[in-house]
């Protein structure tokens, strides 16, 4: 009889760990609703920072774009004592223009490293002024994302004068 009893109490103690096992094998509705907000909450501030860094890149390349174009039209300067002319263009820096007898120091091979006139991140071409609106010599710009003049944020034009 002893045996039963402890038999029994094995069972009991065996049952109410069954039940307190069974109440911490799975979330509650509760807990899993709190990681869900916390979720939702961490997204809401993270996924937009994410998402502006494409265009916050675009503008950067941008601006080293016109960097690098500015220092080609320096020395198409430096060589031909004179910037191109606005019907001439940025075209000038990788063809040597076929209205200007005064370019006999035009370097053979153009002023770009690669030899190939850059377009805008947004694939639109570079804008370029000479004698320049703001600038004296020239203005050089991108139009930005909208690929019109103006505009705020992303859609604003990125100047070599600002």
């Amino acid at each position: 009889m002893i045996y039963l009893l402890t038999d029994k109490k094995k069972k009991r103690s065996s049952r109410s760990d069954k039940k307190s096992k069974s109440m911490y094998d799975a979330f509650t509705l509760l807990e899993l609703m709190v990681v869900i907000v916390i979720l939702g909450i961490l997204a809401a501030f993270v996924v937009p920072k994410l998402t502006k860094r494409p265009e916050d890149a675009r503008v950067t390349k941008a601006k080293v774009e016109i960097s690098n174009l500015e220092q080609a039209l320096e020395l198409y300067y430096l060589d031909n004592s004179r910037y191109p002319e606005t019907d001439e263009g940025l075209r000038a820096l990788v063809e040597k223009p076929g209205s200007g007898d005064d370019l006999q120091n035009w370097r053979e091979g153009g002023y770009l490293v690669k030899g190939k006139l850059p377009n805008d991140p947004w694939d639109n071409p570079y804008v370029f002024v000479s004698p320049g609106i703001n600038n004296a010599d020239y203005d050089l710009y991108s139009l930005g994302k909208d690929g019109e003049e103006g505009g705020e944020s992303y859609d604003a034009d990125i100047t070599n004068w600002e």
